[in-house]
């Protein structure tokens, strides 16, 4: 353990001394992708329970991983991050078994949320220097225990100017995939002013390191139109210039475009323009309900345009 511990203080030394220097990093291939956030809202769903398509490249989103204590009054912990979506039904061994079954099955974390024990989960950090220590040693010890691919960054809530969680955020998905700790990088921000002015800093300077850009389409208003939807695709393309903008929708009864009124129609028109890089759903636990029948549906449209 403590040899573990020099090794990530010697590698985050090197970030910190080099990351002024960068100018752009290599991403691995990023085909048009699925993806599921699974795990948040403790309704022992399983991977297994998932329909997976093997034609299309599918992404678990563990939900979530949260800098906060686990406590009835949460406390930030300044990076030093905590597990906290279903751990008895989403182990590790889980993790073996769903990748060595699906070929295409990739899994990662999402760190941060709305909440945490009822309590705005806030980005907080002390310093940005400590904050980038902590996180890159206590994820770094969560990916490798559950051999995970990705992280996603889903903060709603802050406590610091948009530079700061710009820096705090680019540094830390730079050690990740400089050292190989996971593959594949997404943000999930949505439309409002005093998110957004955090992930379009974090866009400026960092978007090169960004795999995906998770937007949140399902906190628009609910009974959102397919032109208005299109509206909205094409303003945050213009606001992650260059990105891979994924579509999405909650099956929780949210706000946004829904499969009943047209969300299907709309990838099909994106699919025609070469737009639609993939979609999202929040969440399985959701769609439990409902035996994930849009996950099927979502799979089956995306397959068809590989």
């Amino acid at each position: 353990m403590e040899c573990f511990k020099f090794c990530i203080s010697f590698l985050v030394l090197q970030t910190l001394l080099t990351i002024s220097r960068i100018t752009a990093t290599v991403s691995p291939s990023c085909p048009v992708v699925f993806r599921e956030y699974i795990g948040a809202l403790g309704k022992n769903v399983t991977f297994s329970d998932v329909p997976i398509n093997p034609n299309v490249e599918f992404h678990f989103l563990l939900s979530f991983a949260i800098d906060y204590t686990n406590t009835i009054s949460p406390q930030p912990t300044n990076g030093d991050f905590l597990i906290y979506w279903d751990t008895d039904n989403l182990t590790p061994s889980h993790i073996s078994s769903v990748k060595a079954k699906h070929k295409n099955v990739k899994v990662g974390m999402t760190l941060g949320g709305d909440t945490v024990n009822g309590k705005n989960a806030t980005f907080a950090p002390t310093s940005i220097t400590s904050w980038v220590r902590n996180a890159i040693y206590s994820i770094t010890k969560i990916a490798k225990e559950y051999n995970l691919d990705a992280i996603d960054i889903d903060y709603e809530h802050f406590n610091v100017d948009p530079d700061t969680f710009a820096e705090c955020i680019g540094r830390l998905l730079y050690f990740l995939k400089q050292n190989n700790v996971i593959s594949y990088t997404s943000i999930a921000p949505y439309a409002d002013d005093s998110v957004q002015v955090h992930y379009l800093a974090l866009w400026r300077k960092y978007g090169h390191l960004i795999d995906y850009v998770n937007f949140q389409f399902y906190a628009y208003a609910k009974g959102t139109t397919i032109p208005q939807f299109l509206q909205y695709f094409e303003t945050q393309r213009c606001n992650y210039k260059g990105g891979k903008i994924l579509v999405s929708f909650g099956t929780n009864n949210i706000g946004g475009l829904s499969p009943e009124h047209g969300f299907f129609d709309a990838c099909t028109i994106l699919r025609s323009q070469g737009k639609l890089h993939g979609i999202f759903i929040w969440s399985a636990d959701d769609s439990m309900k409902d035996h994930f029948r849009y996950e099927k549906l979502s799979q089956n449209l995306l397959a068809s345009a590989a």
